[in-house]
């Protein structure tokens, strides 16, 4: 029977007060049983490794020397994980150097920035709360001038605030508007000898323009938020090139940014978490859409192509969407949301080189279906597929 007259004869079927839906238990499902890794972040005093799973909602924690073969799943130390945590769909990552506090930003849902004592483990509530506009990816931390960083993928936006800042309290700045270059922002890492910004960006854009006298705004108005998606401009949406767009660290407003990576020659491609290297001065980027780490020149400019890349089968660089230098142990972590892993190399790895370490989350043999917040999906007759956004 063709799917669209058998969902017909269901519909008819079903009863009135919908009780036999609810009770209906699913012929089949697709779905991925184990973490998907989304971002890392070390705690060099306490020597551990923290990872975002960005499938099963948890922030979970292991040793920093774990090493597993392939027929093997690595044990954490600790897993944060549950309703109580309000952690979903988590990308950006900061440990407190200091306190070990862990900073995990949820980016689809919640609207909310979630810290946690070192600790934390199970279903516990956070520490301290802060609210968010929605669509926020990465965080960066200004240590000496206390103050957080996070930018915002729907508002094409970075919004400041002061570190220990919690609740409903409005950021101290907003970067925002047509100069800045900011196009879908993703994310960031502060240079702190240099007093800069970076911030890697996919390239979607669209204008916005501000309320006019009078004129109502549509959703719910926080203080000092961004402009948002629905003051967009219709008709001006546009996909750019990638793009790295570098800063004053103390950056406010519509300002240009003070140069630009991108172009062809930089191979960039959905780049999506940076770190950098201030001994070397060299900026790592996750390179998501071209399964592989970019290393560029910290003052690099324009269509320039990067000092070397790592990739390759043996590397397991796969869909890489959090990227960390560890600078005391001379470490670069990557984790992989293609494939189980998060992977330790040198720091001037490169080409298809393997990794010194690896934490899986499952065996290497089992299958990846890559989901990420999958949206309402459709079914090709043609082809016999299910096609899902996600």
């Amino acid at each position: 029977m063709p799917l669209r007259a058998a969902l017909l004869q269901q519909r008819v079927e079903q009863s009135s007060d919908g009780s036999e839906i609810a009770s209906r238990q699913p012929v089949r499902m697709i779905r991925d049983p184990d973490s998907a890794y989304s971002a890392v972040a070390v705690d060099t005093v306490h020597n551990e490794v923290v990872l975002t799973d960005e499938n099963l909602f948890n922030i979970i924690t292991y040793d920093r020397q774990t090493n597993t073969p392939p027929t093997s799943v690595s044990d954490p130390q600790r897993v944060i994980g549950g309703l109580n945590t309000k952690i979903e769909f988590q990308c950006g990552l900061y440990i407190d150097p200091v306190t070990g506090d862990i900073y995990a930003v949820n980016n689809d849902t919640v609207d909310t920035l979630v810290i946690f004592s070192r600790k934390a483990v199970g279903d516990v509530a956070p520490d301290r709360e802060l609210h968010t506009p929605h669509g926020t990816f990465g965080i960066a931390v200004d240590e000496e001038a206390k103050e957080l960083f996070l930018s915002v993928q729907h508002d094409n936006a970075i919004v400041v605030y002061n570190k220990m800042e919690k609740g409903f309290e409005a950021p101290i700045r907003v970067v925002q508007g047509s100069h800045t270059g900011l196009a879908d922002p993703h994310g960031m890492v502060l240079d702190a000898k240099n007093k800069l910004l970076f911030v890697a960006n996919h390239g979607s854009y669209h204008e916005l323009r501000a309320p006019l006298p009078g004129e109502k705004r549509r959703g719910t108005v926080f203080p000092g938020f961004p402009l948002s998606p629905d003051d967009a401009v219709p008709g001006s949406g546009k996909l750019l090139p990638p793009s790295i767009t570098v800063y004053a660290s103390n950056v406010k407003g519509d300002a240009p940014p003070l140069r630009v990576i991108q172009g062809p020659q930089t191979q960039m491609d959905w780049p999506t978490a940076l770190t950098l290297d201030p001994e070397r001065n060299e900026l790592f980027v996750a390179n998501d859409g071209g399964n592989s780490i970019l290393v560029f020149d910290a003052s690099a400019s324009g269509d320039v192509a990067p000092l070397r890349v790592l990739k390759g089968p043996k590397s397991l660089v796969s869909n890489p969407t959090g990227v960390y230098f560890d600078k005391k142990n001379e470490e670069l972590w990557v984790a992989n949301f293609g494939n189980h892993t998060s992977a330790v190399y040198k720091p001037t790895a490169s080409g298809d080189t393997a990794p010194i370490r690896v934490i899986r989350s499952a065996k290497a043999s089992d299958s990846v279906p890559g989901m990420g917040n999958p949206h309402p999906i459709a079914y090709d007759t043609k082809r016999g597929q299910i096609l899902v956004p996600n």
